[in-house]
């Protein structure tokens, strides 16, 4: 049952939009959603890409704290293989004392990027084979808690202390992020929006069989990251769909880009791709925000999940505020119909 919802804000570039301002309205996005009472607010790293241009999670997240009060910030997720573990636990011990007890670490070990954006960002070919190793270092320097005896890191500290801690997440689109995040008894985020869904209860499943209980987390603790658009009206919301739709359709062509106005975004389109733009809005989390609200409880009911982060594209940023509100409203209203 769907008792929690959040928010993954991946700064998707827009058409006609300058980067600066849509980097800008992420900060606003997430004040909004605080008030809008949704449970965690996080931003995503991608490296060289036209279409999504939110590059360091950990300087957005910053920002955000500043402006918000309540609602838990997080990464989602920092591409691990890139970085010093040390450096990572640093950023994150700064931020949890910029907002204590609300900062999450979600860490992936995907390049977010094209092969040779991640050589540069890191040369060393074999560093994603270091992300359990990573995982393990952040453990130790989060916690404040000694390395083994004859580490290199033996007495080295991330600072500053607090008394608060950053939760790690493990991020995954496939087994492997699954059995990492149960092995360590650390919670897990499935991107169903990047497999449309598939594979996701394999994954979810193999998770909570594996789950190993830990000093962080006694028992599995799971959400998925979903795609989703809601609107007024279920019309309204597939016109507004429009502008996801060509992208994805442009993008299986290898044409990446910023998102156009969904006026124009099914124009010169083969009968091939309008039939295309038909099934996707047959499967897609969209419609009116009841309906939107349904097709997120059967998710999580057949994924035995509580929680769901929410990614909502759109050309028009007022679309996109408008339907976390549909969205919170229409949770908050299925909340006391239930109760």
């Amino acid at each position: 049952m769907l008792k929690r919802i959040s928010v993954l804000e991946q700064s998707a570039s827009v058409m006609g939009q300058s980067a600066q301002q849509t980097i800008m309205q992420a900060t606003e996005l997430a004040v909004h959603c605080e008030n809008l009472g949704f449970e965690r607010f996080w931003v995503s790293e991608h490296h060289s890409h036209p279409s999504i241009i939110g590059t360091a999670p950990e300087i957005l997240m910053a920002h955000i704290a500043a402006k918000t009060n309540r609602i838990r910030l997080g990464s989602a997720g920092v591409m691990l293989p890139h970085y010093s573990s040390l450096k990572v636990a640093e950023q994150f011990r700064v931020l949890d004392a910029l907002a204590p007890g609300r900062i999450d670490l979600g860490v992936g070990r995907a390049p977010g990027s094209d092969s040779r954006t991640a050589m540069l960002l890191n040369p060393d070919p074999q560093s994603a084979a270091r992300f359990p190793t990573q995982i393990q270092e952040l453990q130790l320097w989060l916690n404040d808690e000694e390395f083994p005896a004859g580490h290199p890191a033996r007495g080295v500290h991330a600072y500053p202390s607090g008394s608060t801690t950053p939760e790690i997440w493990v991020l995954g689109s496939s087994d492997y992020g699954a059995q990492v995040a149960a092995h360590f008894g650390l919670p897990y985020v499935f991107a169903h929006f990047i497999t449309d869904g598939v594979g996701a209860k394999e994954a979810l499943d193999l998770y909570c069989e594996n789950f190993k209980p830990s000093q962080y987390l006694a028992k599995p603790k799971a959400i998925i990251c979903a795609w989703s658009l809601t609107a007024d009206t279920e019309e309204n919301a597939i016109y507004a769909f429009r502008s996801r739709a060509r992208w994805k359709l442009d993008r299986n062509k290898g044409l990446l880009g910023a998102m156009q106005d969904p006026k124009f975004a099914l124009d010169n389109l083969s009968s091939q791709e309008l039939n295309a733009f038909d099934r996707m809005c047959e499967k897609a989390l969209i419609g009116n925000p009841e309906q939107v609200i349904n097709k997120l409880n059967n998710l999580c009911d057949e994924l035995n999940i509580e929680e769901v982060a929410v990614i909502t594209w759109a050309h028009d940023f007022q679309t996109r505020l408008d339907s976390y509100q549909h969205l919170a409203f229409a949770h908050q209203a299925r909340e006391l119909t239930v109760t």
